[in-house]
């Protein structure tokens, strides 16, 4: 009795911890990022957080199974490394934060339908309303932000980011069977962070990194918390359960950053952060319901 009490408050309180990671994560790169190149703070948070998420994996190395999952753990660390942190930071130089994170954070909504498609798992009307009442939520909470004319090459950037990061949490989620999750982060972030981090030699200079406090604790928040623990929880979730019920609570994300950007950033409170709150809520709430199901078969096609 009471493991089952235990194990019911574990996906509620890994989710929490998540959300709050993320959440937290926006206001402290966006502030460690006034002192160093972008593609360089992405790759090395990355590398350095793979390299230490190896460090405690040692003892179970016989997991790792190199040989025979390289190619699994390259396409990934493309996916969700690479593409997903590349993008992103080149993105976020032609489109403003706010509409860049309203384009990002339709991942839900994509999660949702290749989830249906190709992992199997239920989907129903209630269900898409719950993921587009979300997208709905985070679009109301970044509406201030959208000033400015829109690049077309920014649009463009944020929705080859949010597609590499939904195919990448699809294709975690269909190998989770050949390879062990924990080695599948840790793989994914020394390769993907490599690939950034010699990006950034070839087209930034490490001599325009400013070594401040606030660049080492945005870079110490990402080695150890943003990267390998916050990734590590979330392939646990998804793997453990619905991936698009996980994808729902994401939501929550841009409402920390804006909560945090409020009371550290000094970033104004307005009444569209109270409206996104009340969507998103409801958006989870529809998602998580245990309604009528209905179902489509998993299509047997690899990505």
């Amino acid at each position: 009795m009471k493991s089952q009490s235990a194990q019911a408050w574990k996906t509620p309180l890994l989710l929490a911890v998540l959300v709050i990671i993320w959440g937290v994560s926006w206001p402290i790169y966006k502030i460690a990022l006034q002192y160093t190149p972008p593609i360089l703070f992405a790759g090395m948070r990355s590398l350095l957080g793979g390299i230490i998420l190896v460090f405690f994996l040692l003892p179970t190395w016989k997991k790792l199974n190199f040989r025979a999952n390289w190619s699994r753990y390259l396409l990934s660390a493309i996916l969700n490394i690479t593409c997903f942190f590349g993008f992103q930071t080149v993105g976020l130089l032609y489109l403003p934060g706010g509409l860049f994170s309203v384009l990002v954070y339709f991942q839900p909504v994509l999660i949702g339908l290749f989830s249906w498609l190709w992992l199997g798992e239920n989907m129903n009307p209630l269900k898409i309303a719950g993921l587009l009442i979300g997208f709905l939520g985070i679009v109301v909470i970044s509406a201030q932000s959208f000033t400015g004319d829109v690049s077309v090459l920014g649009v463009v950037l944020a929705l080859l980011t949010v597609l590499a990061w939904a195919l990448g949490v699809i294709y975690i989620k269909k190998q989770s069977t050949r390879v062990d999750s924990m080695w599948m982060v840790a793989m994914q972030c020394i390769l993907g962070g490599a690939i950034l981090t010699v990006v950034g030699a070839r087209t930034e200079s490490f001599g325009d990194i400013v070594w401040s406090g606030s660049y080492l604790g945005g870079l110490a928040f990402g080695t150890v918390l943003g990267v390998p623990l916050a990734f590590s929880i979330y392939y646990k979730l998804v793997n453990g359960g619905d991936a698009s019920k996980v994808a729902s609570f994401t939501f929550l994300v841009p409402l920390i950053a804006v909560l945090c950007g409020t009371v550290f950033l000094r970033e104004p409170l307005t009444y569209s952060l109270l409206a996104g709150l009340v969507l998103i809520v409801l958006s989870i709430s529809f998602v998580n319901y245990k309604g009528g199901k209905s179902k489509k078969p998993a299509l047997t096609q690899n990505l």
